[in-house]
């Protein structure tokens, strides 16, 4: 079995090397073309369009695997079953089930690549893309830069952060003003001419802090100093970081859906408890599609196996039709349930979940028909 589970993955690989080569250079041309024109008013040289299409490459893998792998994978199967392997290996008594052994493990890696991809690889890309993009010439209608963002707001801690300028790289703000308040009612308000996040700990410089115990009290001074340390504000800057690309990602609604990661979410929903039904229901749906997203890579083996592996001579042009319409498909289920997901009609993950769940079913309903 050794031998035949090399053999499968030696005629399953090629196709798919030739798969994700074709399609990512069809993607960069495409990319390249349609972006010529601002490329050219952003002043890019030749050295930096490389290296905008280097930083570009991560989010392209990330759409093309899943076609890839399908494609490849109905290639595979359909020439194994021009030639009579799949029932030469059946007739010996492997089941088809075994056969395809190496395909799911071909689908597992692939799922795992793309969830890699996604979390860690795409958003750094991405944002070392946006910033190649605006080198030299930056435009109005830019997405919003960290030096647009001027609050944060904690509800889980009833905190709200206000400052003038945030500075991504050194974790400093520029004349920052807390305030927050206690359980029993009183307030407080704390003003610095800059604060930076050292050791765990929010430092501030030149700090005043001020008190107000009554609703139409006026704020009473309480201390100032020149260096103060709030180890109670346990605002990190990775949450300031994805308060940052969420603002940015429902202003452009899935602009730059590319740089915002599942923890980038997961911070916001837990930094923000009480959000409005529709925000909350838009933003639960991201988060779990983004957990669904790289197990397509592992339907696709489900849905290949019956479409490939039926007996018979067909044309290889049969797998491309049958990669057209399967495409299509999902792309229209995963649209409609992920619309009733943000709109609050259907569960969150169910939404995110149900084209995986639909075409599974199918997959192996269609497998158990195979002769």
């Amino acid at each position: 079995m050794r031998l035949l589970d090399r053999y499968l993955f030696r005629e399953l690989l090629t196709p798919l090397a030739c798969c994700l080569g074709g399609f990512l250079i069809v993607s960069i041309s495409f990319e390249l073309f349609t972006k010529l024109e601002e490329l050219q008013e952003r002043k890019l040289h030749a050295l930096d369009i490389l290296c905008y299409t280097l930083a570009m490459t991560p989010d392209f893998l990330v759409t093309i695997l899943p076609i890839a792998l399908l494609l490849a994978l109905l290639y595979t199967l359909t020439n194994h079953a021009r030639h009579n392997e799949i029932t030469a290996m059946r007739a010996a008594g492997i089941s088809l089930w075994r056969i395809c052994l190496p395909y799911f493990t071909v689908g597992l890696a692939a799922s795992a690549i793309y969830f890699a991809l996604n979390e860690i690889l795409v958003p750094r890309s991405t944002d070392w893309a946006n910033k190649i993009l605006t080198r030299y010439v930056q435009k109005p209608d830019d997405a919003k830069t960290q030096n647009q963002f001027h609050n944060l707001a904690n509800a889980r801690e009833h905190r709200l952060w206000y400052f003038d300028e945030y500075r991504v790289k050194t974790t400093e703000m520029i004349k920052p003003q807390v305030n927050w308040k206690l359980p029993d009612g009183s307030s407080y308000q704390l003003n610095a001419a800059r604060a930076i996040h050292t050791n765990g700990i929010w430092t501030f410089f030149d700090a005043s802090e001020y008190a107000q115990t009554g609703t139409n009290a006026s704020p009473a001074p309480l201390l100032q100093t020149n260096v103060l340390a709030m180890p109670e504000f346990d605002e990190t800057p990775r949450e300031i970081r994805s308060e940052i690309k969420i603002i940015g990602y429902q202003d452009f609604r899935g602009a730059n859906k590319a740089d915002v990661s599942l923890k980038d979410i997961y911070d916001y929903l837990r930094l923000h408890p009480n959000l409005p039904r529709a925000d909350s229901s838009w933003l639960s749906a991201e988060f779990y599609s983004r957990l669904a997203a790289p197990w397509t890579c592992l339907v696709v083996v489900f849905i290949a196996i019956p479409c490939g592996a039926m007996s018979g001579r067909r044309n290889f042009f049969f797998g491309v039709a049958g990669i057209i319409a399967i495409c299509f498909i999902y792309f229209v289920i995963q649209k409609v349930s992920f619309a009733l997901g943000s709109g609050g009609q259907m569960p969150a993950w169910l939404a995110a979940w149900l084209p995986n769940l639909i075409f599974t079913a199918t997959g192996l309903f269609l497998t158990a028909r195979v002769r």
